[in-house]
């Protein structure tokens, strides 16, 4: 389904697929689908993480198959059902599930972020919770699922040591990013790399009232010169953040860069048409550090 007047617009809206797995009711936001195929059987890979069924190749191109209720700690899938093919931090994988019930159109406030006892910062794969229907839906922390399973596609904080020695910096940076363990990684990073002023939200909307704040004080650009974003976020997504930001005389001068494993070929062109000065997916945190660097003129 296409998307792409929903998220160019800045709408704050998204698409939601819904499934099955073990005959609880799970989503996935449309952006990160490809596709949806019935099941074929992987071809196991040796000593691989238990969540791996295998691989297969659609098409001439190598897929990894995980099994969804591996991950969620259910036991074994059986063979059949279907798989959601998935592109997102520049991979394509497929998750086995038992069946696709449908799509649902909604905002990101009627995204209920779970609290810590149902999903910890560490081991929980809950990135929020919405009703429809007197139904719960439990939408799912992909990336941390696959984190969990190669803990390479993560952030590679190592790569801010191959930069070199850094001076510190006073360059007053935003970051918007829901995950407390992103979060973190993120603001850790840029200390790392010398920026040392840093502020961050949980959501676009967090942003936005802190920006606003500021402005009204007439303390912004001493306080925000740079806004880092991830698109997927409840209550207000990046995408919505960056349009607010850039159709306002008093903060279209703020640079605001999209840092999200949602980046590819088409969210690049959406962000474009929304304003954002730089876009990158969220393994390449040695790039960010980078574009941040042009963005504020350090060396």
């Amino acid at each position: 389904m296409d998307t792409k007047i929903l998220l160019e617009n800045g709408t704050n809206e998204l698409e939601v697929l819904e499934f099955m797995v073990d005959g609880e009711y799970y989503g996935i936001n449309v952006a990160k689908v490809k596709e949806i195929i019935n099941y074929l059987e992987p071809t196991p890979i040796p000593n691989s993480h238990p969540s791996i069924e295998g691989v297969f190749m659609p098409r001439d191109v190598m897929i990894t198959a995980i099994d969804l209720k591996n991950c969620l700690q259910r036991g074994q899938a059986q063979p059949g059902g279907l798989f959601i093919v998935t592109n997102f931090n520049r991979l394509d994988i497929a998750f086995h599930v038992e069946q696709v019930i449908g799509i649902h159109r909604l905002t990101w406030k009627d995204i209920i972020k779970p609290n810590a006892t149902v999903s910890s910062t560490d081991s929980g794969v809950a990135s929020g919770i919405v009703k429809i229907k007197e139904k719960l839906i439990v939408i799912l922390d992909f990336e941390k699922i696959i984190a969990d399973i190669s803990p390479e596609t993560g952030l590679k904080v190592s790569e801010i040591a191959a930069l070199g020695p850094r001076e510190r910096s006073d360059v007053p940076i935003l970051i918007s990013e829901d995950s407390p363990l992103l979060n973190k990684l993120i603001v850790d990073s840029l200390k790392m790399a010398g920026y040392e002023k840093i502020i961050h939200t949980e959501n676009g909307q967090e942003a936005y009232d802190t920006i606003m704040d500021f402005s009204a004080k007439g303390t912004l650009d001493k306080n925000v010169q740079v806004v880092i974003t991830d698109i997927e976020m409840p209550v207000m997504d990046g995408h919505r953040l960056t349009y607010l930001l850039k159709n306002d005389d008093k903060t279209k001068h703020i640079p605001v860069v999209i840092f999200s494993s949602l980046v590819n070929e088409e969210m690049m062109r959406k962000g474009e048409a929304l304003g954002a000065d730089a876009q990158l997916s969220k393994p390449e945190i040695g790039n960010l550090v980078q574009i941040v660097d042009g963005l504020v003129g350090k060396k």
